[in-house]
């Protein structure tokens, strides 16, 4: 019974699920600075033109990894967030790799079960630091990248500490949740 509430409940909102472990090293007006822990992910690359397109693939290839299409025919519980790395292609009209990941829960961060999908990874992400900004509502394709450039003109006074081949959107709702919804932008620090 508590796991039919847990899942329902975390169609509604994403309280309840688990999330990486990270501590606020400062804050600022517009973006926080934060240390995340190593964890595992599961992964998955999806090459495209378009950030929604290819983060709904990659979505739903790792809701089966979730759901049992692994090689232990586990399901694994929903977690927050969802995170895609974007790496920019050469040019304006080159397709983009887009890499969706679920964090993997405390239970399976030692032994997570392994994808059956050949697309599909178990990713061991070292620990980071990160420059992170939060937005509010139903994030789409001009607001992640409204939103990127908004952290952007806030941190150039710190470019040089920052990766400048790829950042990160994450995204911490259902779909079906209204309000009170979490987006964010992550830009690595070097």
């Amino acid at each position: 019974m508590t796991s039919i509430l847990k899942t329902i409940g975390s169609v509604v909102s994403s309280r309840g699920l688990d999330k990486p472990t990270y501590e606020v090293l400062s804050s600022e007006k517009n973006y926080e600075y934060r240390k995340y822990e190593a964890a595992k992910w599961v992964s998955t690359a999806v090459k495209g033109m378009e950030h929604e397109k290819a983060r709904s693939v990659g979505f739903q290839r790792l809701f089966q990894y979730i759901s049992g299409e692994n090689k232990a025919e586990t399901k694994v519980e929903m977690t927050a967030p969802v995170s895609t790395k974007i790496e920019p292609g050469a040019g304006p009209n080159c397709e983009s790799t887009f890499t969706v990941s679920f964090y993997i829960p405390p239970e399976h961060q030692e032994n997570p079960p392994q994808p059956k999908n050949p697309n599909v990874f178990i990713e061991d992400r070292p620990g980071f630091e990160a420059y992170v900004r939060s937005f509010g509502g139903f994030a789409n394709e001009e607001s992640w990248v409204n939103e990127a450039q908004k952290l952007s003109e806030d941190l150039k006074e710190k470019t040089s500490e920052i990766r400048q081949d790829f950042w990160y959107s994450a995204g911490y709702n259902s779909p079906f949740q209204l309000f009170g919804r979490t987006n964010e932008i992550w830009f690595m620090k070097k």
